[in-house]
């Protein structure tokens, strides 16, 4: 099959793989080979797509609309199957098939064209967090998703290396001693979405809004919020009173979803601070400073 692999996720493969990567270049005969074992019809590749898989808009052969997805196996497509067999379709795409060892999933059809971000921003986090608020489940047993520490820890790491950086250092320090906090006592453990923000909410048949692309993790609900909060940062950085909007939206997230707000006010600053510190590592300096002067505000 011949395509173009959107270029958002050939950016985004180059920033985590930079001496180059395989699966992207043996990307075409995988898609020939999903596509051939399951019969289906492939209309177009979704754009411009994710960061880390690849998205084609098929057909089943008895017609029915689905969506074939194809991630690398650092994207962890194994826990992504996991978690959306585990919700079985309440608040998630409903996962159809799977051969997540070879990165393979088929998913149901929703609207990608339409996301939660499309609405006014008051509706759009209303409808975003009630969504969110259905995922948060307990765990099946025995699961082997990554926890919020261990994921986190990894982050710290990473963190730990810009804390020489004398204009992200007091920042650093800051997130790092929040989570350090945070992890001293969790007070629950949920499966969580981890990635979660408004435009993994879209619009579906079954419910008015479904959520896709977790990359799941194990642990407290605020840090799942946390992502949330910083939706439309650059909206958020436009305005004059930007800190200050920032500030009502934790308050007001933390007690529509029953978190508690300082635990959520730790994680927004941890969790923005590592992004800003990765997007400065990885070359992209506008995002890295919006999101750092978004984590001063926090």
């Amino acid at each position: 099959m011949a395509f173009e692999p959107p270029r958002r996720l050939v950016k985004a493969l180059g920033e985590t793989a930079p001496d180059g990567d395989k699966w992207l270049a043996e990307l075409p005969s995988a898609v020939e080979r999903a596509v051939t074992q399951r019969e289906l019809t492939v209309e177009r590749v979704q754009v411009p797509g994710g960061r880390s898989s690849l998205v084609l808009l098929v057909r089943r052969a008895d017609g029915t609309p689905a969506v074939l997805k194809l991630a690398p196996r650092r994207g962890r497509p194994e826990s992504e199957a996991a978690a959306l067999a585990h919700w079985g379709g309440l608040g998630a795409v409903r996962l159809l098939e799977d051969d997540a060892a070879a990165g393979v999933l088929l998913l149901e059809r929703l609207h990608p064209e339409v996301s939660v971000r499309s609405l006014a921003e008051a509706k759009a986090l209303l409808e975003a967090a009630g969504t969110l608020r259905r995922l948060w489940v307990e765990p099946p047993s025995g699961h082997v998703f990554e926890t919020v520490a261990e994921r986190t820890g990894r982050q710290a790491a990473a963190m730990a290396a810009a804390a020489g950086d004398a204009d992200v250092a007091p920042l650093v320090a800051a997130a790092l001693a929040a989570r350090e906090e945070l992890l001293a006592a969790e007070p629950e453990r949920r499966l969580l979405h981890g990635t979660f923000r408004q435009s993994k909410v879209l619009a579906g048949e079954r419910l008015p809004w479904l959520a896709v692309g977790p990359d799941p993790v194990v642990g407290e609900c605020a840090f799942d919020l946390a992502r949330l909060v910083r939706d439309r940062v650059e909206d958020l950085i436009a305005s004059p009173s930007g800190a200050s909007i920032t500030r009502r939206r934790i308050k007001r997230l933390a007690e529509s979803l029953e978190v508690d707000q300082e635990r959520l006010r730790g994680w927004t600053l941890f969790r923005a601070v590592e992004s800003g510190v990765r997007a400065r590592r990885v070359g992209r300096p506008t995002d890295a400073e919006l999101l750092l002067e978004f984590a001063g505000w926090v």
